[in-house]
């Protein structure tokens, strides 16, 4: 489903639109939609948490790896 720039979910169509609109006017639906799903905050809670626990040393790996990563496509664009 298509999302707005703040993440909300939006009808496909034109018709879709129209009833959401309706829906919007008459009570039955907030205007208000959720940003974020759980599973969005669950993972980003995730990451942090495995961040942490990284060493030093380890991120100094993951971060020239992902610069190895991004030169090499730079590389091929040449």
């Amino acid at each position: 489903m298509p999302q707005g720039p703040q993440g909300q979910q939006r009808p496909r169509d034109v018709v879709g639109a129209a009833v959401a609109v309706a829906r919007i006017a008459t009570g039955e639906q907030d205007e208000q939609f959720k940003t974020r799903t759980a599973g969005q905050i669950l993972g980003r809670s995730g990451g942090r948490a495995c961040a942490l626990k990284l060493t030093a040393a380890q991120r100094t790996a993951i971060a020239k790896q992902g610069a190895a990563a991004r030169w090499a496509v730079h590389q091929k664009e040449e």
